[in-house]
């Protein structure tokens, strides 16, 4: 079963927790017995920071969240940061837990408003907290320690502009050129897609232009309009390609998809397909109705949904 994006954040926030929660304990408590003393605190950081691993920034502040040492980096000791107070920052508000190490939520930093997570440890002696260890990173420089996340395939529908969905029974479908050469359009879609290396396609019915991708030029999108989209010639601008073996939706599938598609254009004059997407690799469709509601669901999915689903028994 695949994971949702936040239990991928989760496991990745453990294996990160597994990695630094050692050396930052023992730089806790090799500094305990030196609290508060600046010089002693510097380099005892210095001397550890290339144990934790991916660090930015390494310093120690006390429970009031003031700093009592420079701030130690890669290329040394950065002496401003002496009695910063860090108390407001969003990681000294958190509740740290009782085992005395907290990783918190990622935030954007003030020096260059990236993205960044800090680890806290407290710093004890004789049973009394003296304050904390801290040490700050890019989240662009730490190691993704799972697989790469995928989306879960199921039904998504996302509500669209208030303000669209509030008058969506006071408007009516007016026909797009696309509309009046849809057959054409979405024969030369389908052909694209099985027999020119298309992988990628958003339909926009309403303002009559396809946005498209093929896998001869992934990172670059094209768009044809609704002269390009009822004109047949427009094949010869591509190369025939073989249609992909690890495409997730069977090109004898394309068609269905398209003309069924065209049904939820056509069939309802209030509530109508405004735009659809398709992406073989990924085996999602995505659709954009009048009301401006977006559903995101398999291929399989879609095509075992008819008309009455989207628009009641009476369709």
């Amino acid at each position: 079963m695949k994971k949702t994006w936040k239990e991928a954040i989760n496991q990745q926030r453990i294996e990160l927790t597994r990695n630094l929660l050692g050396p930052l304990m023992d730089i806790s408590k090799a500094c305990a017995p030196a609290w508060p003393d600046h010089g002693v605190l510097n380099k005892i950081l210095l001397e550890n920071f290339s144990k934790v691993p991916n660090c930015l920034f390494l310093y120690a502040v006390d429970k009031n969240g003031i700093q009592v040492s420079d701030n130690v980096a890669a290329s040394g000791l950065l002496p401003e940061h002496f009695k910063r107070d860090r108390s407001q920052r969003p990681y000294m508000r958190e509740t740290v837990p009782a085992s005395g190490f907290l990783l918190s939520n990622a935030y954007l930093s003030l020096l260059a408003n990236r993205p960044s997570i800090t680890a806290l440890q407290v710093v004890q002696r004789d049973d009394e907290t003296l304050g904390y260890i801290g040490a700050d990173f890019d989240l662009r420089d730490l190691p993704v320690t799972g697989d790469v996340y995928e989306e879960t395939v199921g039904w998504q529908q996302i509500k669209g502009d208030p303000a669209i969905r509030s008058v969506v029974f006071q408007q009516c479908r007016t026909t797009s050129p696309m509309d009046e050469s849809i057959d054409v359009s979405i024969a030369i879609i389908e052909e694209l897609i099985t027999e020119h290396g298309m992988f990628q396609c958003v339909l926009h019915f309403s303002s009559s232009r396809a946005t498209i991708w093929f896998f001869d030029d992934p990172y670059r999108y094209r768009i044809l309009d609704h002269e390009a989209l009822s004109d047949p010639d427009v094949c010869l601008l591509y190369p025939a390609r073989p249609y992909p073996v690890d495409a997730l939706i069977p090109a004898d599938r394309i068609g269905s998809i398209l003309r069924a598609m065209k049904k939820l254009r056509l069939t309802d004059e209030t509530f109508y397909l405004r735009s659809a997407s398709i992406n073989i690799f990924n085996g999602k469709i995505s659709l954009t109705f009048s009301c401006d509601g977006s559903h995101y669901m398999s291929w399989q999915e879609f095509l075992e949904k008819d008309e009455s689903f989207w628009f009641g028994a009476a369709a």
